[in-house]
């Protein structure tokens, strides 16, 4: 692969998480909480500040399992953009259903070829028996 395409794909990662960290915590807070004053569904923020260190670091194992921790995100965006009552908090829903999917495409494609190199190296490890 390119590696000038791998860097858009890793910047674009980033980008998506840092984007939907700022965008939870800001829309459970300021723009559109479930309670007037602010909410503590802004806890729900805590899972995915977890990874944004390792990813940072480019750390391949944690972009793996962080790519199927954001589908649990995407799946609370399809929910609030369905049974939301407020305009803005749907719109705010479908803004993270779309940094989900920026993030995980984006995270995925990053890996392929480090999944490509992992397939070779063990195709080419003798078999112990």
């Amino acid at each position: 692969m390119n590696p000038s395409r791998q860097s858009i794909y890793y910047y674009l990662t980033c980008f998506s998480l840092i984007a939907l960290i700022v965008l939870l915590i800001s829309w459970e807070t300021l723009l559109a909480p479930l309670r007037p004053g602010g909410s503590w569904m802004v806890l729900k923020v805590i899972p995915i500040l977890i990874p944004l260190r390792g990813i940072l670091k480019k750390q391949i194992y944690t972009m793996q399992w962080s790519s199927m921790l954001i589908l649990l995100y995407f799946t609370e965006g399809v929910v609030r953009a369905f049974s939301d009552k407020t305009w803005l908090s749907s719109m705010l829903a479908g803004l993270e259903i779309a940094l989900t999917v920026l993030f995980f495409f984006a995270c995925v494609l990053y890996l392929k070829p480090y999944k490509k190199a992992a397939r070779a190296a063990a195709k080419d490890q003798p078999k112990v028996e």
